[in-house]
Order: C-alpha cells, then structure tokens, then sequence
C-alpha cells in the first residue's frame, strides 16, 4: 500500500514538475513572440519616420527651387535677357513629386505600425488563458 502511494506521489510529482516547464517554456516563447512583433512594428514606424523625414526635405529643396525660379523669372521679365527660370522649375517639380511620393510612403507605413502593440501575442495569450481555465 505504501509503495502504490509512493509511486502515486512520485507520478504526481512528476506530471506537476513536466506541466510547470511546459509553462515556463510556453511563457518563455510568448515573450519572444512579443519581442519580435514589437520590433517589427518599431521598424515600420522608424522607416516611416525616417522617409517622411526625407519627404520633407525634398519639400524644403522644391520651396527653395521655387523660390530661386520665382527670383529669376521676375528677374527675367523685368530685364529680359532670356529664360533661365524654366530649369528650375522643372527641377522643383520633380522635388515636389519626390516629396509628394515619399510623404504617401511615410503615411502608408506609419499607419500600418501603430500602434506597436504585440496583438499575437495577447491573442496567444487570451486562447492559452480560455484552455487553462476551460472555458
């Protein structure tokens, strides 16, 4: 009799010690699950940020071609000696496309990362919590 509690108490030992590393390793990969979509989200927003930085500086250089286009083109007209402005505005239009592009890549990309929230993970986490508590 002592020997079938024994073994009874070694088998619950046993399965109690098995479920607690289970969990342990399963909590273990529910970290790196967060971990990882964290930073895939953190990167999207970097590299949005990062374009929409560049946009706006394609902005600021068209503003300063306009400006310098506009410069000469009044320049020009009031003393005519030929049109040198159409260079520049042509370079300014193709910054303004540039920044126009860039600022829609920006928006496309900081929109898809927020928020940097590991949604897998709680969802993981949430289904885990219904089959531990059986509902």
């Amino acid at each position: 009799m002592a020997t079938d509690d024994q073994q009874l108490t070694h088998q619950l030992v046993q399965t109690i010690t098995e479920v607690s590393e289970r969990a342990s390793l399963l909590v273990r990969e529910e970290i790196e699950l967060a971990k990882a979509e964290v930073f895939e989200k953190l990167s999207k927003l970097l590299r949005g940020a990062l374009v929409g930085l560049v946009a706006g500086i394609f902005a600021l250089l068209a503003l300063l071609y306009f400006l310098n286009g506009f410069a000469w083109l009044i320049s020009i007209e009031l003393f005519p000696r030929g049109k040198y402005y159409a260079g520049f505005f042509v370079v300014a239009v193709l910054l303004v496309g540039l920044g126009a592009f860039g600022g829609f890549l920006a928006a496309k990309w900081l929109k898809a990362a927020a928020p940097p929230t590991p949604t897998m993970a709680i969802e993981e986490a949430r289904k885990i919590r219904a089959s531990v508590s059986g509902d």
